[in-house]
């Protein structure tokens, strides 16, 4: 008896110029990431690395990811979430979960150094085609392929080249590569409420990169989106854009293969620390930075520090570090009651944490508490010495600056900025 015929899409996945994998989408929703067996056989020091967990786990490789609608998470997390999604669908005229055509839309321009590019009928490879054995397969060109930027996450930001003093949005035209905000049409000054806290951040000795506030005029290319009347948008160098072109990141939702609906949930702070502390390149450095990310997040009400916020960055391939520190933002100024994004030591309440917390995350992390507890002293200094003045020199919102003020005495007393 013959078997049912079923159209079949492929995109073929490439990091650094290495074919690493094929995605197989098949005509009834199947997905199928199959990894190419010449990857597969390169020695370990010489073949990048597509995700942590082909470190971890030595038969990562050898087993082909199987989805319905959605792809692996590794690759469902480069797509952009919420608003920017359902744009993306809007203009393919698919369905916002359609993640293979919406992939094979944005997959010359993702987050990091994977590239996902249409494979033309008839060239999908045999070893890509033979985990569906219950349909004959019926290769077809892949329907939605353009060249769009995808950037993760859920606020309306775009990428853009800097380039005679203004930023092209969604063009690749110099090596000045910058991420912009635009301003929020539902909370107020947004743009400045991140510049600042991230001014903050970097005085208290976090790693950022080079951010700036540009005029809404200075922006060229930008799609007719409602914007409130504001100055500024908010623009982030990007950390995965050089001279030399692309560098390879994996934020961590990607790292424990959740998918971002799970960016809140299921993993807490010290599960992280101790994914970072066993598997960085650095790793003293690497678990300190992040215990003082940890704790500036606190002092700055940022309750939006969730997985995909923090982001291993592979500058030379092969070895994961810490990315620098993006997406800071007072959040309590909008959310009423806001807390951390993730569980730290059982709790999610700012008020609650002490420094005992951090040493029992230190201890959860199997990373040494005598050589961290001298880097979060070394916040706290910063923060009290330096910060109130400096808030008062930033370009917040007074009434955000205000609300950052009641905050800090809110806190426990290991970590109260201002007496109450």
């Amino acid at each position: 008896m013959s078997k049912q015929i079923e159209k079949v899409e492929g995109l073929n996945i490439q990091l650094h110029g290495v074919d690493i994998a094929v995605i197989a989408h098949y005509a009834g929703g199947k997905n199928i990431l199959t990894f190419n067996p010449e990857f597969v056989a390169m020695p370990t020091n010489k073949r990048p690395v597509f995700t942590l967990r082909q470190l971890r786990d030595p038969n990562y490789l050898s087993k082909p990811q199987i989805r319905t609608e959605k792809i692996s998470p590794v690759l469902s997390n480069l797509l952009p979430e919420g608003v920017l999604r359902e744009l993306t669908a809007k203009a393919l005229q698919c369905h916002v979960n359609n993640e293979f055509s919406i992939l094979a839309y944005l997959g010359a321009n993702l987050p990091g150094a994977l590239i996902a590019q249409p494979i033309k009928a008839g060239n999908v490879p045999d070893w890509a085609l033979e985990h569906r054995l219950s349909t004959e397969p019926q290769q077809i060109n892949v329907k939605h392929a353009d060249t769009k930027f995808s950037l993760a996450g859920v606020q309306m930001k775009f990428s853009s080249s800097h380039l005679d003093g203004r930023y092209h949005i969604d063009q690749e035209i110099s090596e000045d590569m910058w991420i912009i905000k635009t301003p929020s049409t539902v909370h107020k000054g947004v743009p400045v409420n991140e510049y600042t806290c991230m001014k903050l951040a970097e005085v208290a000795g976090a790693e950022i990169p080079e951010i700036r506030l540009i005029e809404l005029k200075a922006l060229v290319g930008l799609p007719k989106i409602k914007l409130p009347d504001e100055q500024y948008a908010y623009g982030i160098k990007r950390f995965d854009r050089n001279d030399k072109g692309r560098i390879h990141t994996e934020d961590f939702a990607q790292v424990f293969e959740l998918y971002p609906s799970d960016k809140y949930q299921k993993v807490n702070y010290e599960q992280l620390a101790n994914v970072l502390y066993q598997s960085s390149s650095e790793r003293l450095r690497d678990i300190q930075q992040m215990a003082r990310r940890l704790l500036i997040n606190i002092l700055l009400g940022n309750g939006d520090a969730h997985l995909k916020n923090w982001t291993l960055i592979y500058p030379d391939a092969l070895s994961p570090r810490l990315s620098p520190l993006y997406d800071v933002l007072f959040t309590s100024a909008y959310i009423e009651n806001d807390s951390l994004a993730l569980n730290m030591v059982g709790t999610k309440q700012w008020s609650e944490v002490s420094m005992r917390h951090f040493e029992v995350w230190a201890e959860k992390a199997s990373a040494p508490w005598v050589a961290i507890k001298p880097h979060l002293i070394d916040v706290i200094e910063i923060a009290r010495k330096n910060w109130p003045d400096l808030l008062q020199q930033l370009p917040m919102e007074a009434e955000h600056k205000s609300a950052l003020r009641q905050h800090w005495q809110q806190l426990s007393s290991d970590f109260q900025l201002l007496k109450g």
